[in-house]
């Protein structure tokens, strides 16, 4: 899309494709581009600069551990959508979400999705859950995208900005889309009834503009989210309640695991802090894979 607001129709110069760049997608939804004028009348056009990203949502590639697959780019505001029924979302996942968005400085809300569904039990885990995650800063909305009254608040938001909508295949990005913009009609599919899970509708992340403002990022739905670019000295540096504490821990360098005196511990045992977030860190703390990826080769 120029500024002028068409749409042309770009491959990727060769040499571009190849470049050193270590994604799957050289070019990544959210991306601004140059691009030379190859058929006028047909709107066709040869991409030949990558702009640098300011940010991107990145994860690892389902066949190439050690590549990594960009999600979207230049991300003004992230919209997390989490479910505690069909599907459920681990912990676990969001938590790594939120990591990689806070380490490029992308905001994020969890729109906790499908309260409509919800007994008086789930709205107490509901609660429990948003208790967790407000005390460290995010903020945390209950939504039902089947009703387009309870998420119209975020046509205002959006206005101006490009955001994207993250989460597990199932918990209904596509759904909220729909309602945000009922001309989009973007292809929906049931819950597996087997597994409980989300089956995967959107295979690719595509840019949609609102008229009432601004862009949406919808993205393919993602069962497991791996970390990359991180240092695992710095992991905790990215969980805000540990990254408070972290100066009071007897060494310098400590990793929060198995080191004496450690102030994040010692907050966990307190109830300071979340046990179950502070599992979580444990967890990608201990992932196999450390080879880092510099932040540098994903630019043009």
């Amino acid at each position: 899309m120029t500024d002028s607001n068409e749409l042309w129709n770009c491959r990727i110069r060769g040499k571009l494709r190849m470049k050193g760049i270590k994604s799957t997608n050289p070019v990544a939804v959210g991306d601004n581009v140059l691009f030379d004028v190859e058929d006028q009348d047909k709107l066709e056009g040869v991409i030949n600069q990558i702009e640098d990203r300011k940010n991107y949502i990145v994860r690892k590639s389902i066949n190439l551990s050690k590549r990594s697959h960009i999600l979207a780019s230049n991300i003004d505001h992230v919209y997390l959508l989490v479910t505690l029924i069909a599907p459920e979302t681990p912990t676990g996942f969001i938590d790594r979400f939120l990591v990689t968005a806070d380490a490029y400085q992308i905001p994020v809300t969890l729109l906790f999705n499908k309260v409509d569904l919800f007994g008086e039990l789930e709205l107490e885990i509901v609660n429990e859950f948003k208790a967790v995650y407000e005390k460290i800063g995010y903020r945390c909305l209950n939504i039902s995208a089947t009703n387009p009254d309870s998420v119209s608040f975020l046509k205002a938001e959006i206005s101006g900005n490009k955001v994207m909508f993250g989460g597990q295949s199932g918990v209904g990005k596509s759904t909220l889309v729909n309602a945000l913009d009922p001309n989009l009609d973007l292809r929906t599919s049931e819950i597996s009834e087997s597994t409980l899970s989300g089956m995967h509708t959107t295979t690719f992340a595509e840019m949609f503009s609102l008229p009432s403002g601004g862009f949406i990022i919808d993205t393919p739905g993602i069962r497991a989210f791996g970390l990359l670019d991180f240092d695992k000295a710095e992991l905790s540096h990215y969980f805000p309640e540990m990254n408070e504490l972290r100066g009071a821990c007897k060494f310098n360098n400590c990793q929060h695991i198995n080191e004496p005196k450690c102030a994040i511990k010692e907050a966990v045992e307190n109830g300071e802090i979340d046990a179950n977030r502070y599992y979580n860190y444990t967890q990608m703390h201990s992932d196999d894979d450390d080879e880092t990826f510099r932040k540098d080769i994903y630019k043009a």
